[in-house]
């Protein structure tokens, strides 16, 4: 059987290592996911990534982490 998975883009994202609000800040980038779901999206919409940059950009400012975008 073959089977064909399309790509996708993930976020990357990196705290460094002891981040006393590392918790903090998953609980508002899972937001984001919980957010966008609303409209029955999710993260392997093909315009996840697009969608919702700018509001990782907001929270990297905020809890200083770093971020890449991968593709899968």
């Amino acid at each position: 059987m073959k089977v064909r998975i399309p790509k996708h883009k993930e976020f990357l994202i990196k705290f460094e290592d002891g981040y006393a609000q590392e918790a903090e800040a998953w609980e508002a980038l899972n937001q984001i996911v919980k957010d966008y779901s609303v409209d029955g999206k999710s993260v392997y919409t093909p315009t996840f990534i697009e969608d919702n940059e700018d509001k990782v950009k907001a929270l990297q400012e905020k809890y200083q982490f770093t971020y890449e975008i991968i593709e899968k």
